[in-house]
């Protein structure tokens, strides 16, 4: 995964308590590597949608296909 450091890269979080898997489409800052920090998105409403990585944290990506199409999907916390 070839980037930019410190360039904004749309990322898809999974959401928690939904039933069925679901993605929350945000942005992340690019790190290095597949890490990326999560950044809140525009409509980001903790009390209506609970993100398994809240923005502020930094996560390791990869890219996956989801029915939408390939994204960069988060997949673990980094320390």
């Amino acid at each position: 995964m070839e980037k930019n450091l410190n360039q904004t890269e749309r990322i898809c979080i999974p959401l928690l308590e939904e039933g069925t898997e679901c993605w929350k489409l945000t942005t992340g800052i690019h790190i290095e590597n597949d890490i990326f920090e999560v950044q809140e998105s525009e409509n980001y409403d903790p009390s209506d949608e609970l993100w398994k990585f809240l923005p502020g944290v930094k996560v390791r990506c990869e890219k996956r296909e989801l029915s939408d199409g390939e994204f960069l999907v988060a997949i673990e916390e980094i320390p």
